[in-house]
């Protein structure tokens, strides 16, 4: 069976693997997606479960708007700057243990805060947290550039990421009842310290032999400056991504409680709407991109237009802010929630413009540039809601980021050999 590995840019480094256990990765691509879509869903669980929380979090703790938006920003610090690092890392070390390795950390994090008693002690807990799931995106993404080939790789690389968003929909009344039924210590014990268990088929299912890395452990030091026209667009871009989809993961659930006048499991349970939304979203519009690849439309036009398209139902969150009716709001922030529709057109876009093979780094310097916002629009959001007294200006706030992001990719991203050497 020929390799689904599309050219030498995404070959094993020389020397490192046996090309039995390599085939029979490439023969598992699918059940190994799986396994990372099942990855991101406990990730989520374990990093949004201050998010549904938080009201009562916040209560126990005694912390204010600004304070509460210092715990969301938490994760984000250690988060971010790992972006860069962990990706190097990906396209240098075998992903079999690098992975296993980070998500026993992140799990055993997550357990350990149901230990917190305070602010500072649950943001040391949070930032080593972010340590542990700087792995989930790069190297997700370094996996599917290696055993996927550039037509799959739209509803591959969806299907990877939206565990992380099927964790935001079913994690939310989950961790609520969770927390309602046990307590928020409780409850990050029972999620950290299960989540585990995924280790095992993980080392079982990742054949021993096979290896993802593509560059030798010890070659080049990572490196800004390998950032080119495209990828420096492409992070630009995610800037206002990164701000719009993590105004939604911290702040939607207060915002349900605060301003709906919803219960902590009522509000959980209306945001599996939105929330599934952007989850099916994202195989869903890596797909069509697929389909209109598969048709002759180029790559790069196919997947910024479906980007384009799915930015623009972001507009639908200004008048869920002034809908009458539970309903009503909750149905128009799943339509702003479409924008799911492009996340895995901007990972296969990535990885279409990557030259050298060296994907974990360029979705490393994606991620890191999105999740600056993950660092600023929490505690933004939280600072405009205790100056206003109002939700609604971080939430125009959030649109208007995320709309701008629209000329970048269709001014600064191209065709890779258009694209200047820099």
């Amino acid at each position: 069976m020929p390799s689904p590995v599309d050219s030498a840019l995404h070959q094993p480094a020389t020397g490192t693997f046996d090309p039995a256990a390599q085939k029979t990765m490439i023969d598992r691509r699918w059940g190994m997606a799986v396994l990372l879509f099942i990855a991101g869903l406990i990730n989520y669980f374990d990093r949004t479960i201050v998010s549904v929380a938080l009201p009562t979090i916040a209560e126990d703790l005694h912390l204010s708007p600004t304070r509460m938006g210092i715990l969301l920003s938490a994760f984000f610090w250690s988060y971010s700057l790992m972006q860069v690092p962990i990706g190097w890392m990906c396209d240098r070390f075998n992903l079999r243990w690098l992975y296993a390795g980070c998500f026993a950390l992140w799990s055993l994090t997550c357990g350990l805060t149901g230990f917190a008693n305070s602010l500072a002690v649950m943001v040391v807990l949070r930032v080593l947290l972010g340590i542990g799931e700087s792995i989930y995106l790069p190297g997700g993404m370094k996996l599917v550039s290696v055993i996927f080939t550039p037509k799959d790789r739209g509803l591959a690389s969806g299907l990877v990421n939206c565990g992380t968003r099927a964790g935001l929909a079913f994690g939310a009344p989950l961790i609520a009842a969770l927390v309602i039924g046990y307590g928020w210590h409780n409850a990050f014990f029972i999620l950290g310290f299960t989540s585990l268990l995924w280790l095992l088929p993980w080392v079982y299912f990742f054949p021993k032999g096979a290896t993802t890395a593509t560059h030798a452990s010890g070659s080049a030091a990572w490196s800004l400056a390998k950032v080119d026209r495209n990828l420096l667009g492409m992070s630009l871009a995610h800037i206002g991504y990164g701000y719009y989809f993590y105004l939604m993961v911290t702040w939607w659930p207060s915002y349900l409680v605060k301003v709906r006048h919803m219960s902590l499991q009522e509000g959980a349970g209306y945001l599996v709407v939105p929330y599934l939304t952007f989850t099916l979203g994202e195989p869903l519009g890596g797909w069509i991109a697929d389909q209109m690849v598969a048709r002759g439309m180029d790559e790069i036009f196919s997947r910024k237009l479906i980007v384009s398209v799915s930015y623009l139902s972001a507009l639908l969150l200004v008048p869920a802010m002034y809908a009458e009716g539970h309903v009503a709001t909750v149905a128009m922030m799943a339509g702003a929630s479409l924008v799911g529709l492009s996340t895995a057109n901007i990972f296969a876009l990535v990885q279409r413009i990557t030259r050298g093979g060296e994907v974990g780094f360029s979705i490393g310097v994606l991620n890191l540039a999105g999740n600056l916002s993950g660092v600023v629009a929490p505690i933004a959001t939280g600072y405009i809601i205790e100056a206003t007294g109002s939700y609604v200006p971080a939430f125009i706030l959030a649109v208007v980021v995320l709309l701008a992001a629209i000329p970048i990719y269709w001014l600064m991203v191209k065709n890779p050999e258009a694209a200047p050497v820099q």
